[in-house]
């Protein structure tokens, strides 16, 4: 008989001890990951939208008990933020001041209790006057504060900066409306993307331990950017004195863009404008007005439009097909326009300026289709071409490349006819010929990558590009643009892609605009 084998004891587990906090203050344990996390997420929004808005995330810290000499507005992480605290003085009473003067009432004050109400106002209050001392600070950077969350003995509260030149660049409507609740209402997509970002933070400093949970489970990037694009499409809506909460207009346009009509894809306009706006002149109305979210009816519509004939709408029905007449005042933001481009890509307008582009569902902002100083900078960066000549014919056979309706992809390399060679089982080997506007026209025409060497020299045309598989790829694009990633990243020669999309974006891909992704 085996004897009974011996009981061991687990040793006992150590408790897994609290991070250190990097800042010169500690509140709770997890400030310092919180603040990472947070700028790990702005990156991922502000970048995916323009790398230029250079996202910056700080955390500070007001005492609640303002007063006391030794507990000023200090800065909790990073400890150098680089913030001048000057005009942060007694910014409690600041923002009892403020709350004082703010005219706003919860559509739901009836249902909540006072104590509620006196902490929404006192935040409001807080809030104001932080982004009034922040406004007052200056410099390069746009300053955003953070609803303010009591930690301990202090508010913190998450600011964001960004690129100022950067941010005036984009589009936007005027800031002043709010939601019934008191909120505002974002007048751009970058804002938008702004307020997103504040809940988000909001909502991780409420946590029990803040900080620990958004490593854990981080949304998304591009989940956060559609939700800053809805926020978006419910401007026009409470322009138009129609519920956001029914309206759902980016979902209604992300839906009626992808749907086609005997095979045909929608391509056509739809004006946002309450009925009898005096810049709309209808050519004919509807008997019964056909609701938006009736997709199929409203894409049949839109195959009768021109253009110069839009669907016309209140933000809840299409009532009739008309144009546009007069001069819009364009201060009075009440005629919006959605332009379905091609397949699942629209387009949200204002008075001919477009505030964002979505395609298959993902909102982005408008890009210049070419910069042509860039342009020139990388063809001497990566070929050293200077001669103005080459350098113009380059540019002439990408301008006409971009103007491909369904898409291209055109391939810069040194190498581009062993390239041709190497690919012959998968392309269309061609006599080397420079290529013209008019040959540019022809040879873009097809699918496939069309390879040019730096003297505009085309050796073979439909390529089927290879390459690694890299993690700059991108879901919400399509096979064209990410195989131009592979390629440029795998290949050992010095090339460039230039990929046109079928919405009109056009991507000048390098390894070095690559390797500043990372």
């Amino acid at each position: 008989m085996l004897a009974p084998l011996p009981v061991l004891s687990a040793p006992p587990v150590a408790p897994i001890p609290a991070p250190p906090v990097s800042g010169p203050l500690t509140i709770w344990p997890y400030q310092a990951r919180f603040q990472q996390a947070a700028q790990a997420m702005a990156e991922g929004i502000f970048n995916a939208l323009d790398d230029d808005l250079a996202p910056q995330v700080t955390l500070i810290g007001i005492p609640a008990a303002q007063g006391r000499s030794e507990e000023d507005v200090v800065c909790l992480e990073p400890a150098d933020c680089g913030l001048d605290f000057q005009h942060f003085g007694q910014i409690m009473a600041r923002g009892r001041e403020m709350q004082d003067s703010y005219a706003w009432a919860p559509a739901d004050r009836e249902q909540l209790t006072e104590e509620t109400i006196r902490k929404r106002f006192q935040g409001v209050g807080l809030r104001m006057a932080t982004q009034e001392a922040l406004d007052a600070v200056g410099g390069k950077s746009q300053y955003f504060a953070g609803w303010p969350i009591l930690v301990g003995r202090f508010y913190v509260v998450t600011v964001l900066q960004l690129n100022r030149k950067a941010l005036k660049i984009h589009q936007s409507l005027h800031p002043d409306r709010y939601y019934t609740d008191g909120k505002p209402v974002a007048p751009s997509l970058v804002l938008a993307a702004v307020l997103r970002f504040q809940e988000e933070c909001v909502k991780a400093l409420t946590e029990p331990e803040p900080g620990s949970g958004m490593l854990v489970r981080p949304r998304e990037t591009d989940e956060l950017v559609r939700a800053a694009g809805k926020l978006l499409m419910d401007t026009p809506a409470q322009a138009l004195g129609i519920s956001p909460a029914t309206a759902k207009l980016f979902a209604t346009c992300n839906t009626i863009s992808s749907l086609r009509y005997e095979g045909a894809e929608g391509i056509g306009k739809l004006l946002l404008a309450r009925r009898r706006h005096p810049n709309l002149e209808e050519v004919f109305a509807l008997t019964c007005p056909t609701p938006l979210t009736d997709y199929r009816a409203v894409r049949k519509l839109l195959e009768m439009t021109t253009p110069d004939v839009s669907l016309l709408a209140d933000g809840e029905n299409v009532y009739a097909l008309g144009r546009l007449v007069g001069t819009y005042d364009a201060s009075r933001e009440d005629l919006f326009m959605i332009n379905f481009v091609t397949h699942y890509a629209w387009e949200f307008q204002h008075d001919g300026k477009v505030l964002m582009r979505s395609h298959y569902g993902q909102p982005s902002l408008p890009r210049p289709r070419l910069n042509r100083l860039q342009f020139r900078k990388d063809l001497r960066r990566i070929f050293e071409l200077t001669d103005p000549i080459k350098v113009e014919r380059l540019w002439d056979v990408v301008v006409e490349a971009s103007r491909q309706k369904h898409g291209t992809l055109v391939v810069v390399t040194t190498e581009a006819l062993a390239e041709a060679d190497r690919l012959k089982l998968q392309c269309t080997l061609i006599e080397p010929v420079p290529l013209t506007p008019l040959i540019t026209r022809l040879v873009t025409a097809i699918d496939g990558a069309v390879l040019v060497d730096p003297d505009s020299y085309c050796y073979s045309i439909g390529v089927i590009l290879d390459g690694k598989a890299s993690g700059h790829g991108t879901s919400t694009r399509g096979a064209r643009y990410n195989s131009a990633i592979r390629y440029v990243e795998s290949s050992p020669y010095p090339c460039m892609a230039i990929v046109v999309s079928e919405d009109g974006l056009v991507d000048v891909i390098t390894k070095d605009n690559l390797a500043e992704r990372e």
